[in-house]
């Protein structure tokens, strides 16, 4: 069983382009099913066994997961990677279960962060001074991050992604290679560019074309929980809600959009949705709160430089 599962990775890995994270994910959640088959019948699971697991059986995985207080949206995830993994069991080794087509996914409610006010923006700034200020280039790292999520709607992981080669010469655009390996192009304001060179000029160590745009303090390249502690600190500091996270800055720019007269179909182009429906959700926001957002807060209304 082992074996398989390995394999069934490396092909999510090397062949769909997944993600190591997401990989991740898929193997937890292909195991939990086969640790708790195997306490269901008593006995070890083998890969031929798989055929005859019955309604009853994922049915009673789905209660137990319950029981352990785990999420619908964590369920809803793990048995969509069981369905995959089926997928791939029939395509490879002729092992189909009808069964599992018969289970409904659980229901997760859609959520949709909140805008970050406007005042909590304007402040941020100046708290990312106050707090590195012993060290100027981190201060500068941060606020470059933070501004390029903010005015470009980035995803955390396609902000780290960035090389210096992606902004020689001050670009207008930028090519974000995205979830699934889809690849857009995203405009990049003269505000956040203005960030980024000052940051670069500071900056100790990660200077080669090739080199990730922004580094750790030991000189490799920054982590998605080195880019969120940016923000918890800044949350911490300002005291701030919960909902001040990176994703927030990435919604708030979502919303200043649409404030601004963007269509759904272009946001999504933006921001990298592959359903419409997750963009549609975007409209649900008090549109009065979006345009003060994107009024006085976003980039894109003042094109003015930080010192």
């Amino acid at each position: 069983m082992n074996e398989v599962i390995v394999e069934f990775i490396n092909y999510l890995t090397q062949t769909k382009n997944y993600s190591a994270h997401t990989a991740i994910a898929y193997e937890t959640d292909i195991r939990d099913f086969i640790k708790f088959y195997e306490n269901f019948i008593s006995a070890d699971v083998f890969v031929k066994d798989l055929s005859r697991v019955d309604t009853i059986a994922f049915r009673s995985w789905l209660a137990d997961r319950q029981k352990r207080d785990l999420s619908h949206k964590s369920t809803a995830r793990a048995l969509s990677s069981v369905r995959g993994f089926y997928k791939f069991l029939a395509r490879n080794y002729g092992i189909k279960n009808d069964a599992i087509g018969l289970i409904s996914s659980p229901k997760v409610p859609r959520k949709l962060s909140k805008a970050i006010e406007v005042s909590d923006v304007e402040h941020m700034h100046d708290a990312i001074k106050e707090i590195d200020a012993t060290e100027p280039w981190i201060a500068a790292r941060d606020w470059a991050l933070v501004l390029l999520i903010f005015g470009c709607g980035l995803r955390i992981s396609e902000a780290l992604s960035l090389k210096n080669t992606d902004i020689v010469n001050r670009p207008d655009s930028l090519r974000i290679l995205g979830k699934g390996s889809k690849e857009r192009i995203v405009p990049i304001l003269p505000a956040v560019l203005d960030a980024i060179d000052k940051y670069i000029k500071v900056r100790p160590f990660g200077n080669a074309p090739e080199d990730e745009l922004f580094r750790s303090v030991r000189g490799l390249p920054m982590s998605a929980r080195m880019a969120e502690k940016v923000v918890e600190k800044l949350r911490h500091y300002l005291q701030l809600p919960d909902y001040v996270t990176p994703h927030a800055l990435r919604h708030t720019f979502a919303t200043a959009l649409l404030a601004g007269g963007a269509d759904l179909r272009s946001l999504q182009e933006l921001l990298g949705h592959s359903s419409l429906s997750t963009t549609q959700l975007y409209t649900k926001v008090n549109m009065s709160e979006i345009m003060n957002i994107y009024e006085h807060a976003h980039p894109m209304a003042h094109d003015k430089s930080e010192d």
